[in-house]
């Protein structure tokens, strides 16, 4: 067991080399499993949910070659010598509900575990199981497991309405349909650039896809894939938490590697707490560096989750303990997961004035935070008490650091080359 401990007080400056998107690269690992021939990806976080995705794939009979230092990884199925995802691997991460698709669609028969990973709300997987449904397999729920088998040789061709937008549910759709006999039509899908991403890399292996980046995708299925290089895009949601690690110790820090546009909402609502926000000069149309600087106090700022291009849930713990040192009172609403608050307590513990009231929480701001044993229950909510911490008087132990390895690629390290006091500590 560990501890990260933070001595907080001290002001970021620096910069922060911005890692590969772990919600890109974990679809692009799945749907290695589409061919037979070499899938290479590079930009690759080394997180723990990466490696989880590695093993199950290894189950399945991919051969695979990740270089932990250049952060390229190579993956070839050239059989599927096993169709079951086990209950061990898929119950400690959400996203291995992703080989689900891919799976059906080139081999012809799926036994996937019901999903676990972090306890944050309800994220039924009927939009999985409708969608495939639709595509033609049979599907069967038998001792936990999500049982899929073709009738036929291939899935075919349908038009699916999501019910509500789900990024995992349009990726799995997505990809099984690839290998489909005829078109297939989704509505009202994900357009977060993780899903754009996928897309583009399925073209890149030959896949047929139109629509990308708006709310309807047309598929024509092809018999089969090829094998493709891409590059996973930067992680916008790590961009977003060093950003208001700069804005919360009122510092200065350059974000390197950041696809500006693609936090549109998220730098608004930064401007709007104080912060200077100015995308630096680069290559037009790729990433760039970004710098954030606050040398003003923090203003209150309003914010309601929701489906991109709105303000992303996995950014609200980290945007919520920035507003506890507000001038004011923020008032922040999640309507994306219904249990995505567990990090008000702890927050609280900390001195901040936090009340909650159903899907919102009215947010008061403090003078000063202070440094506590602390208790991280999800990979967002682990951060925020990391950046709370920052700026806390005193010290702040955050216990359940496995949380923090999930998401955040070498946190200490990238805290530190920014002058923070942080340190991983065995218990």
């Amino acid at each position: 067991m560990e501890k990260v401990v933070v001595t907080g007080g001290r002001t970021l400056c620096g910069s922060v080399q911005v890692s590969g998107a772990k919600n890109a690269a974990l679809p692009l690992l799945a749907a290695s499993l589409l061919t037979d021939k070499e899938i290479r990806l590079s930009n690759v976080p080394n997180l723990s949910d990466i490696q989880q995705m590695l093993a199950l794939l290894d189950g399945h009979g991919t051969t695979i070659n990740y270089n932990h230092e250049t952060k390229t990884c190579a993956l070839r199925t050239r059989s599927i010598k096993s169709e079951v995802a086990p209950y061990d691997i898929v119950r400690k991460m959400r996203a291995s509900i992703l080989v689900l698709g891919p799976l059906v669609a080139r081999y012809g028969k799926a036994v996937v575990s019901l999903p676990g990973g972090c306890a944050i709300g309800t994220r039924p997987v009927n939009v999985h199981i409708d969608g495939l449904l639709a595509l033609g397999a049979n599907i069967t729920i038998e001792n936990g497991f999500i049982c899929a088998q073709t009738s036929q040789k291939r899935l075919r061709g349908a038009e699916i309405r999501l019910p509500m937008v789900s990024v995992t549910g349009t990726e799995n759709l997505m990809m099984a349909a690839t290998l489909a006999t005829g078109q297939t039509i989704l509505r009202n899908v994900a357009k977060e650039p993780e899903v754009c991403d996928l897309a583009n890399c399925l073209v890149a292996m030959g896949a047929h896809i139109s629509g990308i980046g708006t709310d309807t995708l047309t598929i024509d299925g092809v018999e089969e894939l090829h094998g493709a290089e891409h590059t996973v895009i930067p992680d916008r949601i790590e961009a977003a938490t060093y950003a208001i690690g700069a804005a919360i110790t009122h510092g200065d820090v350059v974000l390197e590697n950041v696809i500006f546009d693609d936090l549109s909402i998220f730098w608004d609502r930064l401007r709007s707490a104080g912060a200077t926000v100015e995308e630096l000069p680069g290559d037009s149309g790729g990433p760039r560096a970004v710098r954030v600087k606050m040398d003003q106090k923090i203003r209150e700022v309003d914010i309601i989750t929701g489906p991109y291009p709105g303000f992303p849930t996995d950014i609200q713990a980290q945007f919520m303990a920035l507003m506890t040192l507000c001038s004011g009172a923020s008032m922040i609403t999640e309507t994306i997961f219904e249990n995505r608050f567990m990090h008000v307590l702890e927050l609280c513990r900390m001195g901040a004035n936090i009340t909650i009231h159903h899907a919102s929480a009215l947010v008061r701001g403090v003078g000063q935070l202070t440094g506590t044993n602390v208790m991280a229950t999800d990979i967002r909510a682990s951060v925020s008490l990391i950046l709370a911490g920052l700026a806390a008087k005193n010290t702040t132990e955050v216990h359940r650091v496995y949380h923090i390895d999930r998401g955040y690629e070498q946190i200490e390290k990238k805290l530190q080359q920014c002058g923070a006091i942080i340190e991983r500590v065995a218990i």
